[in-house]
């Protein structure tokens, strides 16, 4: 039941790591476990033995077909323009001092970690020079 149950654990732990091996290595145990509750097998070397050659097998064969239903779309460059320039030159209001280089500001409505090479205070207006996606990079906004 050792080897089922290791199977079943390998198996769940594909859904956190998508690497789309441990499902066939969670496959080989399940295989091994049967053949152990069978009776066709007994001694520790078979069992690592077929636990490696179907293991084996299974990547060898399976993987890049199974692999090839789990990949995403990704999009070139010129598809999609990348929607974080479009807050470049935004004003935004300081609501933490800035120290270090660091504070945060609100961006329509939404507060964001920013950096700044200038000493921004609560309560000043800044403009967005850079979006880091959760960063914002700004800077004084000169009257």
């Amino acid at each position: 039941m050792i080897w089922i149950l290791v199977g079943v654990i390998l198996i769940l732990s594909e859904l956190l790591a998508t690497s789309i091996v441990a499902v066939f290595l969670g496959l080989a145990a399940i295989v091994v476990g049967v053949l152990l509750q069978l009776g066709w097998i007994e001694s520790a070397s078979a069992q690592y033995s077929i636990f490696g050659i179907v293991s084996l097998l299974l990547l060898f064969t399976a993987r890049g077909r199974f692999k090839r239903w789990f990949v995403g779309f990704t999009a070139d460059k010129g598809e999609h323009p990348s929607s974080f320039t479009e807050d470049i030159g935004d004003t935004v209001t300081v609501i933490d001092d800035f120290q270090h280089g660091r504070g945060r500001v609100v961006l329509n409505g939404v507060h964001w970690d920013a950096h700044s090479t200038d000493n921004l205070k609560a309560g000043e207006l800044a403009k967005v020079v850079k979006n880091e996606g959760i960063h914002l990079t700004v800077s004084r906004v000169n009257d």
